[in-house]
C-alpha cells in the first residue's frame, strides 16, 4: 500500500497516533482497584498494570526513537503499533494478572511514539502547518488523556475490565491501518546505531528498583533478596551511566545533561514525573475504595476518572499561565513557582479528603503546577544545547520523566500497602503519607531549581515556548 503524504490526511492520522499515547495510559490509573478485584490479587500487584507500562516507556522511548531516525521511520511506527495493538489483545484477553502487566508492557512500546510523530510532521509538512501540527500533537497527550480517563472508566463499568482493554486495542487497531494508509516514508538516509547495550543495562536496572521498591511492604526491609535487588540496580544503573558517557552512539547521551540549566532541566523532570505519579495513582483508588473500613468514597470509576480529568484541563492551562508568568515575573521563577504550586495540591490532599469535591480541587491544582513546569522543560533543555543535539537532549528529559511516572506508581503502591490491614482498604494514614512525601519532594524541586535558576538574570533563563507540551503520562 502506497502512503498518501497530503497534509490533509496526514494531519489528523498524526493526532490520532498521539492521542493513543493518551489511551495508553489512561487504561491505567483508573482501572487499578477493579483489575485487583476483577483478579483476585492486591493492590500492589495490581499496580503493575500501570507500573509496567511506564518502565517499558523509559526504556522505549529512546529505543524507538533510534529506530525511527532514519530511513526506516514509518516502518518502526507501524511495528510499534501493531505490538501495542498485539499488548492491548493480551491485556484483554481473560488469562490472568501476569498476561494482563504482560500486555500492559508491550503497550508501553507506545509511549516513544510521539516524538516520532513530532518528527514525521516537522519533515512532511511545511511551515505554520508544521509548527499547528506539533502544537496539537502536545495538547492531544494532555486532553486525550483527559478524556481517556472518564471514557474508560465508562466501558470498564459498563463491560468490565477486560471491555476496556478490548477498547483500548480497537483504537490502537484503527491508528495502525490509518499510519499504514497515510505515513509517508522518511526522506533522511541518515541511519542511528541502537545502543543494545545501554538500553539493557537502563532497563534491568530500573525494572530491579521498582520490584525492590514495589515489594519492600511484603519481603520486609530487613530481606536479602530486597537488598539483593537494590544493590544490583545500583550496579546496574552505574555501569549504564559508565557506558553512556564513553560510547560514541550512546542511548541516551548523559554528556548534554552537562550544565546548571540542562541539569536543573533533567533533575526537575524526574521529581516533577515522580511528585506527579503520587497523586494520579492513589487519588483513583481512594476514590473507588469503600467508604466503610477504609478512607475512601465508594465511587464508580466513571466517577474516579472523572476526578481525573481537572488535571488535565489544568495542565493545558498551566502551560499557558508559564508563558504569562515568564513575561510579567521573568522565566527564572517558573519552575520554583510551579513546583510550589504543586506542593500547594499535596497539602490540600493531606489536610481535606472529607468530601469528594476537595479531589477535584487537589487535581485541578496540580494540574496547574505539573503542566507549568513540563512547558518551561523544553526551552531549557534547547537553550543548553547545540541545535544539532535538540533531539538526544530532549529525550533524555523525557526518558527521566518517564522514570519519575514509574518511581511516582510504585512508590504510590507501596506507602498504600503499608496502610493496608489484611483484607481491607488502605487507611488514611497511607494518603497522608503520600501527602508528606509528594510535599516533600515538590519543595525539594523548588529549592533545587531556585538556587539553579532563581538567582541568575531572568533574560540568561529562556521563557516556555508557546505550545510547548505538557505530559501526564
Amino acid at each position: 500500500m502506497t502512503a498518501d503524504p497530503s497534509p490533509r490526511a496526514l494531519v489528523p492520522v498524526l493526532v490520532f497516533v498521539g492521542a493513543v499515547v493518551a489511551v495508553i495510559s489512561s487504561l491505567g490509573a483508573p482501572l487499578v482497584p477493579a483489575i485487583a478485584a476483577t483478579m483476585g490479587t492486591s493492590l500492589p500487584d495490581a499496580q503493575w498494570a500501570l507500573t509496567a507500562t511506564l518502565l517499558v516507556g523509559a526504556v522505549a522511548t529512546p529505543v524507538v526513537g533510534r529506530l525511527g531516525d532514519g530511513p526506516h521511520r514509518r516502518r518502526v511506527v507501524l511495528v510499534v503499533l501493531g505490538v501495542v495493538t498485539l499488548g492491548g489483545v493480551l491485556a484483554a484477553l481473560p488469562l490472568g494478572l501476569g498476561w494482563l502487566v504482560a500486555g500492559r508492557a508491550l503497550q508501553g512500546l507506545g509511549l516513544g511514539l510521539t516524538p516520532l510523530a513530532i518528527a514525521t510532521a516537522r519533515e512532511a509538512l511545511a511551515g505554520q502547518r508544521a509548527r499547528s501540527t506539533i502544537a496539537a500533537l502536545s495538547v492531544t497527550v494532555v486532553a486525550g488523556v483527559g478524556l481517556g480517563y472518564p471514557l474508560a472508566g465508562l466501558v470498564a463499568e459498563l463491560g468490565g475490565v477486560h471491555a476496556a482493554f478490548w477498547a483500548g486495542t480497537g483504537v490502537s487497531l484503527a491508528a495502525l491501518l490509518a499510519s499504514a494508509a497515510v505515513l509517508p516514508p522518511a526522506t533522511t538516509t541518515r541511519r542511528s546505531r541502537l545502543d543494545v547495550v545501554g538500553a539493557l543495562l537502563l532497563g534491568g536496572g530500573l525494572a530491579a528498583l521498582l520490584i525492590a521498591l514495589g515489594e519492600a511492604g511484603s519481603w520486609g526491609w530487613a530481606s536479602p533478596a530486597l537488598w539483593g535487588l537494590l544493590g544490583g540496580a545500583a550496579v546496574a544503573l552505574a555501569c549504564w551511566a559508565w557506558w553512556e558517557w564513553r560510547t560514541p552512539s550512546p542511548l541516551v547521551d548523559l554528556r548534554l545533561a552537562r550544565g546548571r540549566t540542562a541539569l536543573t532541566a533533567h533533575v526537575a523532570a524526574l521529581l516533577v514525573g515522580l511528585s506527579n505519579y503520587l497523586l494520579l495513582a492513589s487519588v483513583p483508588v481512594l476514590a473507588q475504595s469503600p467508604v466503610s473500613g477504609g478512607a475512601g468514597f465508594g465511587t464508580s470509576i466513571v466517577v474516579a476518572g472523572l476526578v481525573l480529568l481537572p488535571f488535565s484541563a489544568a495542565s493545558v492551562l498551566g502551560g499557558r499561565l508559564a508563558r504569562l508568568l515568564a513575561d510579567r515575573l521573568g522565566q527564572h521563577l517558573v519552575l520554583p513557582v510551579a513546583s510550589l504550586v504543586q506542593c500547594a495540591a499535596f497539602v490540600l490532599f493531606g489536610l481535606a479528603r472529607t468530601d469528594l469535591w476537595q479531589l477535584f480541587v487537589v487535581m485541578g491544582i496540580a494540574g496547574l503546577g505539573v503542566g507549568a513546569s513540563f512547558a518551561a522543560f523544553p526551552a531549557l533543555v534547547v537553550s543548553a544545547v547545540p541545535p544539532s543535539e535538540t533531539g538526544s537532549a530532549t529525550s533524555l528529559n523525557q526518558v527521566l520523566r518517564y522514570v519519575g511516572f514509574a518511581l511516582g506508581s510504585t512508590l504510590t503502591a507501596t506507602l498504600l500497602a503499608a496502610a493496608t490491614p489484611e483484607g481491607g482498604a488502605p487507611a488514611a494514614a497511607g494518603y497522608t503519607a503520600l501527602a508528606v512525601v509528594g510535599a516533600a519532594v515538590c519543595v525539594l524541586t523548588a529549592v533545587v531549581c531556585w538556587l539553579t535558576l532563581g538567582r541568575r538574570r531572568p533574560a540568561d533563563v529562556p521563557a516556555p515556548a508557546p505550545g510547548a507540551g505538557t505530559r501526564t503520562g
